[in-house]
């Protein structure tokens, strides 16, 4: 599944990195602690976080995740914003929780 197929099956808004939708999504991560994304997520996951600052962008390309999902409506800041589009990295927002967004993941057979 490709992150333009993740977006349409959930309904996810594209904040920023549009140019990166092709991304193959290889599986998911949850965690709101950026340590504990470092340290467990794989390349290719789906990372799904409130968190919403630039350091999610550092953490998602060091790890090389297809795509970052903001959920409860948090607001990605303009600085945020120019760093996901910089590194083509998706950042998608849902106004669902973490709990919600993840088991939708999981009915579309990610991991």
């Amino acid at each position: 599944m490709t992150v333009q197929e993740l977006v349409s099956a959930l309904g996810l808004h594209v904040a920023a990195g549009a140019s990166g939708l092709g991304r193959e999504v290889r599986g998911g991560y949850a965690s709101d602690l950026l340590s504990c994304v470092l340290a467990g997520a794989r390349e290719g996951n789906v990372w799904v976080t409130l968190q919403a600052h630039p350091n999610v962008v550092a953490v998602a390309d060091l790890r090389e995740l297809s795509c970052v999902i903001i959920s409860e409506g948090t607001q990605p800041d303009p600085e945020t914003l120019a760093r996901a589009d910089e590194r083509g990295l998706p950042l998608l927002r849902t106004e669902d929780n973490t709990y919600v967004t993840v088991s939708r993941l999981v009915q579309l057979g990610i991991r």
